[in-house]
């Protein structure tokens, strides 16, 4: 839940753009996204595991295979 205070002398404008940056760094939108539909947890599984095969190449850890 995001909560916003406002301060003396703060406009409206000032508060909602504080606001909207805290909304949007809490990732709020992509939580609300990514539980609209149920996935299998085998779909979970997977998205996990190529997650984070990009991570590791980023980093540049050599490449893991996936299971099928």
């Amino acid at each position: 839940m995001v909560l916003v205070s406002k301060k003396k002398g703060e406009s409206k404008d000032k508060l909602f753009r504080k606001f909207t940056k805290i909304f949007i760094e809490e990732n709020i939108v992509d939580e609300v996204r990514n539980k609209l539909f149920y996935k299998k947890p085998s779909l979970l599984r997977k998205e996990k595991e190529k997650e984070l095969l990009r991570t590791r190449s980023r980093q540049g850890y050599p490449k893991k295979t996936i299971r099928k």
